[in-house]
């Protein structure tokens, strides 16, 4: 199995910024980049990842998903001036250009590429790409929200030809909908979309009828749209984890993803004065953990949006050192969700329960399948318990007649670790069987190993308590 962290960043795409006043956009600024990369810097994450090479993207790859004519627009902004730039950008929906822009998103383009030949080469197990512009909202023919190209959708569909990739999850928690991504795929069933986003009732930016919870994709893509709309701000870590548990997850084991791309918008984070939501960076840990149990642990985060400029690189670190399985930091606070976010939850829920099995039998849990109950039960009730309770110390009991397998006690034990700083005592009641069982904390001492003869064994790893 592959091993290793990529990291993808090259300062060039902080060489363009916006050149007259626009309070629209004037939070788009190369600092974004800057204090990202500093912060991971200042936290010796850099020198524990591999460096991957930045390229710049081909116009083939960039017409995986946009047409040649609007390749050829922005193309055009190379050459013109400051009264054509803003004519330009005028045309489209929060964007700026600058002559540099074409530049820095053709290299936005190919280290996103150049991510995914890493991780699906097996050159790395994940890694992550800082790029500028982002790209969740730009559409086929059209700049929108400081994005250019398509970073991710381009991704999927690169992803699709060259590795003949038939299941891709696209993870999207920036604060607002990614409704480029959501265009390009919306009839595709190889990928399953899912964004949480601000919207207030259709309130909030980008203002889509669309972007709400019952918009579950067309044709034979129906159900591999999922849209969680947050109605208020101030959503939290409970309110992050809830959806998560109770949407995401379940419908992801069941998909069963190739390849994970997240597009890891950090102003769903505290601070940023976009999104006004109070999840911390710790939350962003738990939730690219979660992620990690997917598709072989195949996952390529890429930045989108963020613009609390600590707030955002201490998130962007926070996802870094989980990719690098460092322990998971606990979460603090009120772990409950708030009424509109089980609302949200709930909606979702319902607008797909035609088109997936574990959302088909609320309240029991039933399936075709022991496994999808058992799981079902980890997702919906063990795991929002566990989080609620924060315990100091996690105990595993496996019984004899236990029909896991040593795969599903595996991910049952790394779903559990985001509790109790990883600090879990795995006991295991065995017939007449040589077993080993140990605590799963980076710091243990050492396991124990029996022949066990009796009826049942317990067996215990020594590991430090605090």
């Amino acid at each position: 199995m592959a091993s290793g962290t990529a990291l993808i960043y090259d300062d060039e795409m902080t060489s363009y910024k916006l050149l007259w006043d626009d309070p629209e956009c004037d939070i788009e600024v190369p600092e974004r980049l800057l204090s990202s990369y500093e912060q991971l810097k200042h936290y010796h994450l850099v020198e524990r990842c591999i460096h991957v090479p930045v390229r710049e993207g081909t116009e083939e790859e960039i017409m995986l998903v946009h047409s040649s004519e609007y390749l050829e627009v922005v193309k055009s902004t190379q050459t013109m001036n400051e009264e054509e730039l803003q004519r330009v950008s005028e045309n489209y929906d929060a964007v700026y250009f600058h002559p540099n822009t074409y530049r820095c998103a053709k290299l936005a383009v190919g280290a996103t590429l150049q991510l995914v030949d890493s991780v699906m080469s097996g050159k790395v197990r994940n890694g992550m790409a800082l790029v500028r512009p982002p790209g969740h909202h730009s559409q086929r023919n059209a700049a929108n929200g400081f994005c250019v190209f398509n970073n991710v959708a381009i991704a999927a569909q690169y992803a699709k030809r060259r590795y003949g990739l038939q299941r891709i999850l696209i993870v999207d928690w920036d604060v607002h909908h990614g409704q480029g991504i959501q265009y390009v795929f919306e009839e595709d069933p190889s990928v399953l979309y899912y964004s949480w986003h601000r919207y207030e009732h259709q309130q909030f930016w980008p203002l889509l009828r669309e972007s709400d919870y019952d918009a579950v994709g067309q044709g034979k893509g129906k159900g591999f749209n999922l849209n969680v709309p947050w109605n208020k701000v101030g959503m939290g870590n409970s309110d992050y984890l809830a959806a998560f548990f109770h949407v995401l997850l379940p419908v992801a084991f069941e998909f069963v993803p190739e390849l994970i791309l997240v597009s890891s918008g950090y102003d769903s984070g505290i601070g940023d004065p976009e999104g006004q939501m109070n999840a911390t960076p710790e939350c962003f840990a738990h939730l690219t953990h979660f992620l990690m149990q997917l598709a072989n642990g195949r996952l390529c985060a890429v930045l989108e949006g963020g613009y609390h400029l600590k707030s955002l690189s201490e998130s962007v670190c926070m996802t870094v050192k989980t990719l690098l399985r460092d322990p998971l930091p606990q979460i603090s606070g009120e772990m409950a969700p708030c009424l509109s976010a089980i609302e949200s939850i709930q909606n979702v829920r319902g607008a797909h329960k035609p088109y997936w099995k574990c959302l088909m039998y609320e309240g029991n849990c039933s399936s075709d399948a022991e496994r999808n109950n058992f799981f079902c039960a980890v997702l919906g009730f063990i795991l929002p318990v566990a989080y609620s309770y924060q315990p100091d110390l996690v105990i595993i009991v496996i019984g004899p007649n236990r029909s896991l397998g040593v795969n599903g006690i595996s991910l049952l034990t790394c779903l559990l670790q985001g509790l109790a700083e990883s600090q879990i005592l795995v006991v295991i009641q065995v017939r007449s069987v040589e077993v080993t069982v140990g605590c799963q904390h980076p710091h243990y001492q050492s396991l124990t190993r029996i022949h066990c003869a009796g009826r049942y064994s317990i067996l215990f790893g020594q590991f430090p308590l605090k």
